[in-house]
């Protein structure tokens, strides 16, 4: 091990200090796959934070959807903005619970690098593609990335991020439930810093795809006005409401609602933590529920909200449009690859000479930003196109 400097001993002794009891310390890590040495200035969930942030997976992010395709427009969401604003109130719920704040911003920065590009729709094309090969999914999709299609470091494969943010990428909770494998401890609940992360996702994506939804005149106020939440979040404009712009009243509505939010959740983890008696990392583990939740009575305003955007945005015609296109798109570019794997990039194809061809081309595919898969679809398909 290195020579730990002042400041580095300074950070740990911070962190036994002032943190909680219950959150992880980052000197207490589970550790890395690959040994090496600790670095003398930073703690071991920073050193990871900023692996992940120079790492390629992390930047092809501002090309890879959110709800709407890059080129649709310059203002909406991207999976890297999302990412950030993720990363954001993951500090803030962390900070107020005393918690990890760089293991929970490393958890979230990392969360979303093993996406297909095209949203959803490129995920459940990939994964229907790959039905006899494992399938496709993609919290396993960003392990492959930072343990093995990462090429960064001469003397091990990957990023080599600790255990702690790697176990965060595996129970970062989804819509669908996947099986974790047992490297991982799937009878155990995640750290706290995980939890909040999953749920700071869902805060961020519900709130700004409201956002999205207004700028793009897919969703209109009108329509959210008969939403249980949006309606009671609005009195509080009261007579300020109409001497707003639409921006800025569409601004001033979403930081409300995530406000709201955060500040549920993080009463409600407090009510928890009292009411299960945690007093250690091991209480959190060994609890039978996830401790990070919203109240019963928000978890409802919620569901309500879900139900209209799925009803009202995401089967919107243009939502429709885009993904089916973004599916034929993707099912065209592997049947092409599959075909003929010679098409692949040599440094590609050689890098990962012994992979099984099928999970090749997904992992190339998946890699890509959704600016690319259109420019690759244009010269495979368009004839006057230059290859």
């Amino acid at each position: 091990m290195s020579t730990k400097s002042p400041l580095r001993e300074e950070l740990e002794n911070r962190e036994e200090q002032f943190l909680a009891p219950y959150a992880v310390r980052s000197k207490g890590t589970q550790g890395r796959v690959h040994a090496e040495k600790d670095h003398p200035y930073r703690t071991n969930f920073q050193r990871d934070r900023d692996r992940i942030i120079h790492s390629t997976a992390f930047r092809r992010l501002e090309y890879k959807t959110q709800v709407f395709v890059n080129h649709e427009g310059d203002h909406y969401r991207t999976r890297l903005t999302h990412t950030l604003e993720v990363a954001q109130i993951s500090r803030s719920i962390a900070r107020a619970l005393s918690l990890n704040e760089d293991l929970a911003e490393a958890i979230a920065l990392v969360h979303d690098v093993g996406h297909t590009p095209f949203g959803h729709a490129g995920e459940e094309t990939l994964d229907q593609i790959m039905k006899d090969h494992g399938g496709f999914e993609h919290n396993r999709q960003t392990l492959r990335v930072v343990d093995l299609l990462e090429e960064k470091y001469t003397d091990f494969p990957g990023l080599n991020l600790t255990y702690e943010v790697r176990e965060g990428i595996m129970k970062h909770e989804t819509f669908y439930d996947h099986p974790i494998p047992a490297d991982f401890n799937p009878d155990q609940k995640p750290t706290l810093e995980c939890q909040l992360v999953s749920l700071a996702d869902e805060v961020a994506y519900h709130c700004h795809d409201v956002d999205d939804g207004l700028t793009s005149d897919v969703l209109k106020e009108e329509e959210l006005s008969g939403i249980p939440l949006w309606r009671d979040l609005i009195k509080t404009l009261k007579d300020a409401r109409d001497e707003l712009s639409p921006s800025q009243r569409r601004h001033q509505m979403v930081r409300m609602l995530i406000d709201f939010e955060v500040s549920d959740m993080i009463e409600e983890t407090n009510r928890k933590l009292d009411e299960h008696k945690v007093k250690s990392l091991q209480d959190v583990r060994a609890a039978g529920e996830s401790i990070v939740q919203f109240s019963e009575s928000t978890r409802k305003l919620n569901r309500q909200l879900k139900d209209f955007l799925f009803e009202r945005m995401y089967r919107h015609y243009r939502m429709v449009r885009m993904a089916d296109k973004a599916r034929r798109i993707i099912a065209r570019l592997f049947e092409v690859y599959l075909e003929n794997a010679d098409q692949l990039p040599p440094s590609f194809r050689h890098q990962f000479k012994d992979e099984d061809k099928m999970q090749l081309i997904c992992d190339y595919i998946a890699g890509m930003t959704d600016r690319f898969a259109l420019q690759e679809y244009k010269k495979l398909f368009d004839p006057f196109e230059r290859v």
